[in-house]
């Protein structure tokens, strides 16, 4: 099982073995070089792999479709309960090794969303609409802006 927090710009990731012993742990860069480096070291510690992910719609999203296209295992981790947190500590090894043991536990089961098909189509849809929309109301304000000053400037 390899437990992953992910961050912007680093993704930290926890291996254990079936038995929830420490195999290993190491930080990857959030992109797609740091993503095969990722898969490649938990690899090293076996074959028959899951990976237990924390944040697949956000953060963790190009690691889940990288993980994805090497056919390996996916569950997405909701965060630990903050209470928990404060009574173990709060480090990124320790909510990776969270989501690990959350899975393996059998405390989560969510497999994350594919981020294709239509609902994705529309949302792409949806967002360049809302920008196309701001970008629209900005100029008029902008053109609005300008109208006025030069309509004070004739009245005087």
């Amino acid at each position: 099982m390899i437990g992953v927090d992910t961050h912007k710009y680093i993704h930290v990731a926890v291996a254990l073995d079936d038995f929830g012993g420490i195999l290993g742990a190491d930080k990857f860069t959030a992109d797609a070089l740091g993503y095969e480096q990722l898969i490649d070291w938990s690899m090293s510690h076996g074959h028959l792999l899951t990976f237990a992910i924390e944040g697949t719609g956000s953060y963790g999203a190009g690691l889940t479709a990288a993980v994805r296209r090497r056919d390996i295992g996916v569950v997405e981790v909701m965060r630990t309960d903050r209470r928990d947190r404060r009574l173990r500590g709060k480090s990124d090894f320790l909510d990776a090794e969270n989501a690990a043991r959350t899975v393996l536990a059998g405390n989560a089961s969510a497999i994350p969303k594919s981020a294709d098909g239509v609902v994705e189509m529309i949302r792409t849809v949806k967002v360049a609409k809302d920008v196309a929309v701001k970008a629209r109301t900005s100029a008029m304000i902008s053109l609005k802006a300008v109208l006025a000053q030069i309509f004070r400037g004739m009245s005087t």
